[in-house]
């Protein structure tokens, strides 16, 4: 009996000293801290590059020279022509090693124990690289990290568009895609100075180089004291720009078939031919532009004619509707595809500037008709595509406050005044 006493004291004695721990650690939690923090091993962090773990590689990086090819870059680094031949045959699909371009960046990755290269990186370009896994005989294309970050720029006319965004650091894609927003609503052949524009997007940012530019998020034209506003709105599941009234911009016809180009000559019932050297009819618009820009499609419809003649040289008919039939003449060459009986989208390109034909320079003479009947082009109204929806009129409302006000909150800058700050 005396012993079963002592083991139960000793049992009480045991639970009082793990109260008083207890009671001791409430007080001074630093201690109860201590026991229940542990050191972790230290991970060391890896080192990457194109998402390859570079430790223990050394990394050698160059530009394609005029008239390299893969195996005339990768034979300094001792890769086998077996294993070239290989992968060259093997990346078909990825990317043809017979499009490595001059001046195009590259990098070599070879283990620092070996002479042997085992990853060749190529970029394509500055949004994309193709890895090829030497060793392992293996080829995948990646899309580097894109930034996005907001811009908003406000200017005016001092001498034209493209001239007045470009010293504000606007790019020729966004000045583009701000031109065709507008160009069923202002003639930008016909600016006048003093005339206004404001503009948010987002430029796309890939190793903090600017490499494009997003969907335009609001802009604003001021033409002639008139103001012109260009809302986005999701409507039918797709986004449109519409004015403040809620009608669309974008009309059943693009504005112009060059992107941004400059009229030369217009429709002329008497004009001096400059090759035939007479007076005679000119039933279409000659946009003046160098060899090789791109040609667009105004709309939809299906390519009637694609051919040369004589006069016109190389060119495409396409017919868009029971109403409306275009013509582009004078092509360097045909767009990809582009035959009898193709299907075209509005925007498509069909062709590429040049001057085969009666032309004594590159320009793209364009021709529409109407019922068929040739028309002057740029005296056309073209109805108008679908405006805000009755349903939609209070969500589009709600935008087009927040719209307003983001747009009203953005200076007129001076492109001088840029200049200097940067400097």
């Amino acid at each position: 009996m005396k012993k079963n006493w002592i083991y139960v004291s000793l049992l009480l004695l045991a639970g009082a000293a793990v109260g008083m721990y207890r009671l001791n650690a409430t007080d001074h939690p630093e201690i109860e801290e201590e026991l229940i923090v542990e050191e972790l091993p230290l991970i060391p962090e890896e080192t990457l590059l194109y998402g390859i773990n570079v430790d223990g590689l050394d990394i050698i990086e160059g530009v394609v020279k005029r008239n390299q090819t893969l195996s005339t870059i990768l034979a300094p680094f001792n890769v086998p022509y077996q294993i070239i031949d290989e992968i060259a045959r093997k990346s078909k699909d990825i990317f043809d090693v017979k499009k490595i371009a001059f001046n195009k960046k590259y990098t070599v990755l070879t283990p620092k124990d070996s002479s042997q290269a085992q990853f060749f990186i190529y970029e394509p370009n500055p949004t994309e690289f193709v890895v090829f896994k030497l060793d392992e005989r293996e080829i995948y294309m990646e899309n580097k990290p894109i930034e996005f970050r907001k811009k908003e720029i406000g200017g005016t006319i001092s001498s034209s568009l493209y001239v007045n965004m470009t010293q504000l650091g606007l790019t020729p894609d966004l000045i583009d895609q701000f031109a065709d927003l507008y160009g069923w609503t202002v003639d930008f052949q016909r600016l006048q100075k003093g005339d206004k524009f404001k503009v948010v997007f987002n430029e796309k940012l890939v190793d903090d180089q600017v490499v494009g530019v997003d969907e335009i998020e609001v802009a604003y034209f001021e033409h002639m004291g008139v103001p012109y506003h260009a809302i986005p709105f999701e409507q039918n599941g797709q986004v449109s720009y519409f004015d403040q009234e809620g009608n669309s911009l974008k009309k059943a016809f693009l504005r112009d078939p060059l992107k941004f180009s400059r009229i030369s000559s217009r429709y002329s019932l008497s004009r001096f031919h400059p090759v035939q050297k007479r007076y005679k009819p000119h039933l279409g618009t000659d946009y003046a532009a160098p060899s090789g820009t791109e040609i667009r499609s105004v709309g939809d419809g299906t390519v009637v004619e694609a051919g040369y003649s004589g006069g016109n040289g190389n060119y495409v008919k396409i017919k868009h509707n029971a109403t409306y039939t275009t013509q582009y003449l004078h092509m360097s060459k045909f767009g990809k595809g582009i035959k009898k009986g193709t299907r075209v989208k509005q925007g498509q390109v069909i062709g590429y500037v040049g001057s085969t034909g009666l032309a004594t320079g590159p320009h793209l003479c364009f021709r529409f008709w109407k019922h068929g009947k040739q028309v002057d082009w740029l005296k056309e109204k073209i109805p108008p595509s679908e405006p805000i929806a009755k349903e939609n009129k209070m969500a589009y409302e709600n935008i087009l406050a927040e719209k307003l006000s983001q747009l009203a909150a953005i200076p007129y800058s001076d492109p001088m005044e840029l200049l200097t700050s940067a400097e």
